[in-house]
């Protein structure tokens, strides 16, 4: 089982069995646990700001850090206990994203050309979104000066390609070993996002997004495993509005060679207050409630 990039020039390095680098973290399934072909990952949990970038900026590292995914890391945290792996980013979203193509960047951004296979005209560069964020909070933008192309390969060497190339090789080893792999990308969204749903079923709001591309990333099964736990938890649950599933879903979704990805996105709101970006009581209960969901997909993969 392959997972190729076409700008790649280089052979990946090794992965380590356990810990990782300042770009990622890996944590192994826990001693005793069950063997499954479950992989937790939260690109958007990093909180590291190197000083190079800093230099840059043009806004505190507060504003920037309402971009990441705060405290999802620590929801799945006790994921190893059911004998799931888990990647997590090192590297603030802010100073790239993970989620991304690696060359989804800002012409507009860079003070030199860009080469012919960057792509400059998508929705998300255009709402300064890009692999490298032009805007961060309420529409700020972030840098203070252009940036040069160089400074981009940077980033991508030292944070999108470790993490992605530890993911591909994780998604290997559990192929290799179960036939299969589920990698459930985990993501949360602002409270205004949340409340942007409105169904037939949930009337106007929801707690928690699938992202699934439509059925193109997984297999119907493992949509269904999840929304029905998730419910029966509680939650109000849709799929694939307002997020269909982002860069890691697409590109790593293959059912048809059971290499199943599903994005789920939560709503902020459930644990953290968004104005100070400390937790609340309710992460607790969704501490819990991410450990059943976790414990349901270690009884029932086979069934995916």
């Amino acid at each position: 089982m392959t997972l190729t990039d076409p700008h790649r020039t280089e052979t990946p390095a090794p992965l380590s069995e356990a810990g990782g680098t300042e770009a990622f973290r890996i944590v192994r399934p826990a001693a005793g646990a069950p063997a499954t072909p479950l992989i937790f990952s939260s690109p958007h949990s990093g909180r590291v700001y190197p000083p190079e970038m800093m230099e840059a900026v043009a806004v505190g590292e507060a504003l920037m850090r309402r971009s990441e995914d705060a405290f999802v890391d620590e929801l799945i945290g006790a994921a190893p206990q059911a004998g799931v792996t888990v990647l997590t980013a090192g590297y603030g979203r802010a100073y790239f994203d993970l989620n991304r193509d690696p060359w989804e960047l800002d012409p507009a951004m860079f003070e030199d050309e860009l080469p012919p296979h960057v792509q400059g005209r998508t929705a998300r560069v255009a709402a300064g979104l890009g692999a490298i964020a032009r805007l961060a909070g309420e529409g700020q933008k972030i840098y203070g000066r252009k940036l040069r192309f160089a400074e981009a390969e940077d980033r991508i060497r030292t944070a999108h390609r470790p993490y992605h190339d530890a993911l591909t090789r994780l998604i290997g080893e559990a192929h290799a070993a179960h036939g299969m792999a589920i990698l459930i990308d985990w993501h949360s969204m602002p409270s205004a996002a949340a409340r942007t749903v409105v169904t037939p079923r949930h009337g106007k709001g929801c707690d928690m997004v699938l992202g699934d591309r439509f059925g193109a990333a997984c297999a119907p099964g493992l949509t269904r495993l999840v929304e029905k736990e998730l419910e029966a938890l509680g939650h109000r649950v849709v799929r694939n509005a307002p997020y269909a599933g982002g860069y890691t879903t697409e590109f790593y979704g293959r059912p048809a060679r059971r290499i199943h990805a599903l994005q789920i996105e939560i709503d902020r709101a459930l644990y953290l207050d968004e104005k100070t970006q400390e937790p609340t009581e309710g992460l607790a209960r969704l501490k819990a409630d991410v450990a059943r969901l976790t414990e349901a997909l270690a009884a029932g993969w086979r069934e995916v």
